[in-house]
């Protein structure tokens, strides 16, 4: 069976060939539409779900079924958290492990995530990187100004990518399978210079004062105004004196290797 959150007609003609169980979910036109569609999708208990979409799609199913086992699919650009993967062969895994020919034991992986408890209000997520900007209002979402930021908190730092992830990857790289985060703080007195992709084709000039790991038993607090730019949007505005608290841990989503589970599959006889 096939789930799929309901989003108009679309797939009209996809239910005349298969079975499909239709997910309702209100219509706002903004992330809360996929918070909303997860945790409606939660209460189907599927195997496992498919995402398209990049890090802000991620992150909002994650905050909708945190626990979720996923195989996000990166559609878009500026995406660290979506795998990169040919989408037949994306397919071939699912369905491999949908029919038992591998088991979730083998091939899903349980990721870093970073929690952020805010005082006052709703507690709330990144998958990558947690900014903290001088800001005092939003604005423009994307994070497009190496000048206002404070502090970039990391699951990962990938000198390969593009984005937060690279400031800190382009310095002191961390991957996914490791057991800690990093911590940086910035300031025009750091001794650390670095010219980093903070977007797509854009490189910035930042001065880092200190970058520091945290282990899962670690915890950083500091006190607002400012912004939280999360997984690379500009989310949370925190009012003067407002204590924000972050840490990371590995309780974040489940994510499916595709690469494991094709070979797993293959090895077995599972597509002959």
């Amino acid at each position: 069976m096939i789930l799929i959150i309901s989003l108009g007609g679309a797939f009209e003609e996809l239910e005349e060939k298969l079975e499909v169980t239709v997910v309702p979910c209100i219509k706002t036109a903004s992330a809360l539409d996929t918070v909303r569609g997860a945790a409606a999708m939660r209460d189907q208990d599927p195997i496992a779900n498919l995402i398209l979409g990049g890090d802000g799609t991620s992150r909002a199913f994650v905050k909708g079924w945190r626990d979720a086992s996923l195989l996000p699919l990166s559609t878009g650009t500026n995406n660290v958290f979506p795998r990169l993967a040919e989408a037949t062969v994306a397919g071939s895994a699912l369905g491999a492990l949908a029919c038992g020919g591998v088991s979730s034991e083998e091939v899903l992986n349980k990721v870093k995530i970073i929690d952020i408890e805010i005082e006052g209000e709703a507690a709330d997520i990144a998958l990558i990187d947690a900014v903290v900007t001088r800001d005092q209002f939003i604005g423009s979402r994307a994070l497009l100004n190496a000048d206002v930021i404070e502090r970039i908190f990391l699951t990962r730092a990938e000198p390969t990518a593009v984005g937060m992830t690279s400031v800190g990857g382009l310095i002191q790289p961390l991957y996914g399978e490791e057991d800690y985060g990093l911590y940086l703080i910035l300031n025009n007195r750091g001794k650390i210079k670095v010219r980093a992709p903070i977007a797509p084709g854009l490189y910035e000039s930042l001065t880092v004062k200190s970058i520091e790991r945290l282990d899962f038993t670690d915890s950083i607090e500091f006190a607002g105004p400012c912004v939280l730019a999360l997984d690379g949007e500009r989310e949370r505005e925190i009012q003067a004196g407002q204590v924000v608290k972050m840490s990371i841990g590995r309780d974040g989503p489940s994510v499916l290797d595709v690469t494991k589970t094709m070979e797993l599959a293959a090895s077995r006889g599972f597509f002959t």
